[in-house]
């Protein structure tokens, strides 16, 4: 009812609200479920936008002023753990879509559960983050089973025999199946619900002694106790571990966030044999940016292959690419200026800006050489190439430019995100093409002078050249 309330400049920030409780995971019907989870699915009004009046959607403002605000009415609650997160766009919208996640692995369950409380302390202090918690928390209720391991050796029963006992009255077991026409059933056996909910009937469930014969009740060798514990135990790597979770506030990137995160670990001072591993969001940020370096790599080559097959030279090519990573620092000036994350979608825009790039030094190159091979000067045809090529590049700067204003502008549901690879495109193209515009002219006029020969190694060995000719005897005929 309180999330229905909200209003911004009186409109209703949440329309329709679904409630679910309870949590499965594991196969159904198997007692895996976390009956102290409960969903709150929320649908915002349509989202407005340049034409909102025409088109009669009436929300102009974001999804994430309208979760600060459910932050804030879920802050009146202080026996919640509150997660307001965006509905994953794989699957049926259930489970953890946190913006930064990663694995504390170890041997001992107590001793992880004190590291993580630890580390998200010192998370919560921190600005930019929101709803840290961890994911398989002692909060599970149970009944915890003690078994008094003389006492049931005396009876000849040993831990696997009252544990099973327990799993098939409490947790059930399959003892057959039942055939009904073309369908199969299976059959469970399992004591009921009367017999199996409180600890009075638990310790009243009789095994049979080996040694006698005769049947023993549990509570002679069994004490239960009432607890709280996580409702499974998760591995990774054949560790131990427990997931923390949090989501990003403030325009906070994700990697400041994996920053901070390592120097809240660092100060921890985790023990020998625990480590934190990145998943998720975070994960994908690092292979990221190792495989960007790989495909930068992989880009530069195989453009300097088809380059070079195309002007018919190992040289021109070089000095078309040497803009391409001049172009990278402006690039990343854009973001800054512009407060905008590195994303995987600004990580796009670098590759399209590195083919813009190209395309301008493609330009100015191939002209220079048209009118060089129709016998113009090397310094009046590159001053030549570089006017009658500027209309050209500045059109298509213009109009590149101009294409992407509508998605820098993020206007529209999921649109953010696609922003960023307009600002880096748009920034970066206007802040290198002068840049372009210079070096691609010097850096033709150097390596020109490299691929002639006219200093250098090669210079020398065609002095050399040179000289052994000039002393060389000219044979003269006697007639």
């Amino acid at each position: 009812d309180k999330l229905k309330a909200l209003r911004i400049k009186d409109e209703p920030v949440i329309t329709d609200t679904l409630i679910t409780v309870g949590n499965t995971s594991g196969r159904l019907g198997k007692g895996q479920g976390d009956v102290t989870v409960a969903s709150i699915y929320c649908r915002l009004p349509e989202l407005g936008g340049l034409f909102s009046k025409i088109t009669g959607r009436s929300r102009r403002w974001s999804q994430f002023q309208a979760m600060g605000m459910a932050r804030q009415v879920l802050e009146d609650f202080p026996d919640v753990r509150p997660s307001v997160q965006l509905v994953s766009n794989i699957g049926g919208g259930g489970g953890r879509n946190s913006d930064l996640q990663f694995n504390l692995t170890g041997p001992d369950l107590d001793k992880l559960y004190s590291l993580a409380g630890e580390i998200m302390t010192k998370m919560r202090v921190v600005p930019g983050f929101a709803d840290v918690d961890i994911t398989t928390a002692n909060r599970q209720p149970e009944v915890r089973v003690n078994v008094d391991r003389e006492k049931a050796s005396q009876f000849g029963l040993q831990i696997q025999d009252i544990g099973g006992a327990l799993k098939t009255l409490v947790g059930g077991e399959v003892v057959g199946t039942f055939r009904e026409h073309d369908d199969l059933y299976d059959v469970w056996l399992r004591a009921r619900p009367s017999d199996r909910t409180t600890r009075e009937r638990l310790e009243g469930i009789s095994l049979r002694s080996p040694i006698t014969s005769n049947l023993v009740q549990m509570a002679n060798f069994v004490s239960f106790t009432d607890d709280r514990g996580p409702n499974q135990i998760d591995r990774y790597q054949r560790q131990r571990k427990l997931t923390i979770v949090a989501n990003l506030v403030n325009n906070k990137a994700l990697g400041d966030a994996m920053t901070d995160v390592r120097s809240s670990i660092k100060t921890s001072n985790l023990p020998p044999g625990y480590d934190v591993t990145f998943t998720g969001r975070a994960k994908t940020l690092q292979e990221t940016g190792q495989n960007f370096l790989i495909a930068f790599g992989l880009a530069m080559v195989f453009m300097y292959m088809i380059l070079a097959a195309q002007f018919e030279n190992f040289v021109h090519p070089v000095s078309i690419l040497l803009a391409v990573p001049l172009s990278l620092p402006f690039a990343l000036i854009t973001m800054i200026l512009l407060n905008e994350p590195l994303n995987i979608y600004a990580i796009f825009g670098l590759f399209m800006l590195f083919g813009i790039v190209k395309k301008n030094g493609i330009l100015q190159v191939d002209y220079t050489n048209t009118l060089r091979a129709r016998g113009m000067e090397r310094t009046e045809a590159i001053l030549q190439a570089n006017r009658t090529r500027l209309r050209p590049i500045l059109m298509t700067t213009m109009m590149l430019v101009a294409s992407m204003i509508p998605i820098a502008l993020g206007q529209g549901p999921g649109a953010a995100g696609r922003a960023s690879m307009a600002k880096i495109i748009i920034g970066g193209q206007m802040l290198c093409l002068l840049l372009t515009l210079l070096v691609t002219p010097i850096s033709y006029s150097i390596f020109d002078d490299w691929g002639a020969g006219r200093f250098g190694f090669r210079k020398r060995r065609r002095e050399v050249s040179a000289g052994v000719q000039a002393g060389a005897v000219v044979p003269v005929s006697s007639d």
